[in-house]
């Protein structure tokens, strides 16, 4: 096997997924995190469909994740007064199976951590690619030179700056921000599939507000033109929120009363990833939300787990022979990503016009909700997977 020695950057969900599958595959597998440990907690994540099912399957994770799976949540939006105008189905918004974000994390973190190195508290600093690798140096630790590198760190990554471009010239603000506030209420642990619950939603022109759900205790969405903020200063983006909602009648002024006191708290844009189906440049290749993402689309772990899925299967296939792998790569998940190309879910959850809400409400109470439902389930499915354990030979020892 040519290229043994990876490096991956990110240790959410795509990055240890393609640690299993690599790892698998035989190749060495170092996953850098800048985090000092595992995230736990988070907001909830989704799986719909056949062709996700059976990577989780083929991982050997599906029943792991059965076991820690989240309740369905129906969003119910309610005017001032808190009376009924429009249900948003919790199987639209949370797929087929609904999970933790840390608690997926950690499963498949517990798959890789004995035969992976990890290291935490750490990110990359720069990317030098060479004749034979990539010399890589990091923020605090030795530099190291790896034959591939792999950006799963999300829609603001690093490894996408350095080896593609500035993040102005790949990835495009979509006019709305989006804000989780409060742990989730359902905590950490597992503990069997959870029933049916109800959150509460609240919309005013360029505004959204939610309480309650697993999620997080709040869930904000709001228009806005871009703006300019540390991400690192929470007691800054808490101020944006409470600005902007400042006026929210309903249960909005409660809610950002309890907002102020919440440690768990998270800001940033609703943007979209352009790469034009070009997911790979040289030595270095992007998967998950780093490569194709779309905040809030509805797809961004099943396409990471899948995108994982894929290359690390090419790779297999070509025998370490990137630049074939990562054609095939960029070929098939062009054609899975698409689904994510287009939409802003800011404009279908926080409309500008109170007609535009009146609009909304009247879709989700119609049929037309349920043939676009359908519709996304086929598209997310569209994707002859092949069986790449089978292919190659993979390690039963997993």
């Amino acid at each position: 096997m040519r290229n043994q020695s990876v490096l991956i950057s990110g240790a959410s969900v795509a990055g240890p997924a393609l640690a299993y599958w690599l790892d698998r595959y035989g190749f060495d597998v170092t996953v850098v995190e800048r985090a000092p440990a595992l995230r736990q907690g988070g907001q909830a994540i989704d799986f719909k469909g056949h062709t996700q099912f059976t990577v989780l399957e083929r991982m050997g994770i599906l029943d792991d994740v059965n076991e820690r799976r989240t309740g369905t949540t129906d969003t119910i939006y309610v005017d001032d007064n808190g009376k009924q105008l429009a249900v948003m189905s919790g199987d639209f918004t949370g797929g087929d199976l609904e999970i933790l974000r840390g608690d997926l994390a950690e499963i498949m973190y517990e798959r890789t951590a004995e035969r992976c190195e990890y290291l935490f508290g750490d990110s990359i600093s720069a990317l030098t690619e060479l004749s034979d690798g990539v010399y890589v140096e990091f923020e605090h630790g030795q530099a190291r030179s790896f034959d591939l590198v792999f950006g799963a760190d999300g829609i603001h990554s690093r490894v996408r700056k350095l080896a593609f471009g500035p993040e102005a010239d790949l990835v495009k603000f979509l006019g709305y921000y989006y804000c989780v506030a409060g742990a989730s209420p359902w905590g950490t642990e597992a503990a069997g599939p959870r029933e049916r619950v109800i959150a509460y939603g609240h919309s005013a022109p360029g505004k959204m507000a939610i309480s309650g759900g697993p999620k997080a205790q709040q869930f904000y969405v709001f228009a806005s033109p871009e703006l300019d903020y540390s991400r690192d200063d929470t007691d800054a983006q808490k101020r944006i929120v409470e600005r902007v909602f400042a006026d929210t009648n309903w249960e909005v002024p409660r809610m950002l009363d309890e907002m102020a006191d919440f440690d768990d708290f998270y800001l940033d844009s609703l943007s979209q990833v352009q790469l034009k189906g070009v997911y790979t440049k040289g030595r270095v290749a992007l998967i998950g939300d780093s490569a194709w993402g779309n905040t809030l689309g509805g797809f961004g772990t099943g396409l990471a787990v899948v995108g994982a899925y894929v290359i690390a299967g090419e790779l297999a296939l070509a025998g370490g022979d990137y630049a074939v792998a990562f054609a095939r790569y960029n070929e098939i998940m062009k054609a899975h990503a698409k689904v994510a190309d287009n939409g802003n879910a800011g404009k279908f959850l926080a409309p500008r016009t109170a007609r535009g809400i009146k609009m909304r409400n009247w879709f989700l109470n119609s049929r037309l909700f349920t043939l676009m439902f359908k519709y996304i389930d086929k598209v997310t499915n569209d994707i002859d997977l092949q069986d790449y354990p089978t292919m190659v030979g993979a390690r039963e020892d997993h």
